[in-house]
């Protein structure tokens, strides 16, 4: 079997693009889920059961929000749980990569994956916020509720997006513009909507107020981006019908 090294650096060469990539997911994500990656090839692990693994580390940490009381030692395990379970996200499109082991079950089940991690990680919030917080006000309880309607619909419509994008480039007589250059003030400023970055916020559990304040500032920061994105998004598709 080829050395781990070997195994990395062959990684390495199946990257996607860092296109639309923010420098966390970049520099950090990635990364990490290449080792991880790495290791599964090693020990001979499926891209599925690596989804499955991630899927397992991110549900557990979800579950620690939603029915243990808040406190610093479990904020810290709730975020290594969240960011081990994101590189984890990260590892088993390398390993299909790597293998040659991809196909449509395996990324079906990622996207279900990672729907369910969406809608569960508000939900959870929902429940901790319910029966820990001391909100003051049940006006509170609407802040997950919404910032879930913004994560379902930016997951859905990229989505539905990136499908109807490449519906459009199969049926174009040419294969389509090349892609443009990274840009790394893009990556900057996509930052706010990684999802790496998101899961920082539960380092915050210990105390009620900066958890409640980081989290109203990153809904706010993401009902942004779905604004953005959407307009972005239309006008993508609007051009791919004029072509």
């Amino acid at each position: 079997m080829e050395s781990t090294g070997t195994v990395l650096r062959e990684l390495r060469g199946a990257q996607k693009s860092a296109k639309g990539v923010s420098l966390y997911s970049r520099y950090v994500n990635r990364p990490a889920g290449r080792v991880f990656a790495a290791a599964a090839y090693r020990i001979g692990m499926t891209p599925n059961q690596v989804t499955l693994l991630s899927a397992a580390f991110t549900f557990s940490a979800l579950a620690a929000v939603a029915l243990a009381r808040p406190a610093w030692g479990p904020a810290v395990l709730v975020y290594l749980g969240l960011a081990v379970g994101f590189a984890l996200d990260s590892a088993d499109g390398q390993l299909a990569r790597l293998t040659g082991r991809g196909g449509p079950d395996g990324e079906w089940l990622d996207h279900v994956v990672d729907c369910a991690k969406m809608i569960l990680v508000h939900t959870a919030v929902l429940i901790s916020f319910h029966r820990y917080f001391g909100l003051g006000s049940d006006a509170w309880l609407l802040l997950p509720l919404g910032f879930l309607f913004v994560a379902v619909l930016t997951f859905c419509a990229g989505l539905l997006r990136e499908q109807l994008g490449k519906s459009a480039a199969r049926s174009a007589p040419s294969g389509g513009a090349p892609a443009g250059p990274v840009s790394r003030l893009r990556a900057v400023a996509l930052l706010p909507a990684d999802y790496g970055v998101f899961c920082l916020v539960f380092l915050l559990l210990g105390d009620e107020t900066a958890f409640r304040t980081g989290y109203a500032v990153l809904a706010a920061v993401h009902a942004l981006f779905l604004v953005a994105f959407l307009g972005k998004w239309f006008r993508e598709l609007r051009a791919l019908r004029a072509d």
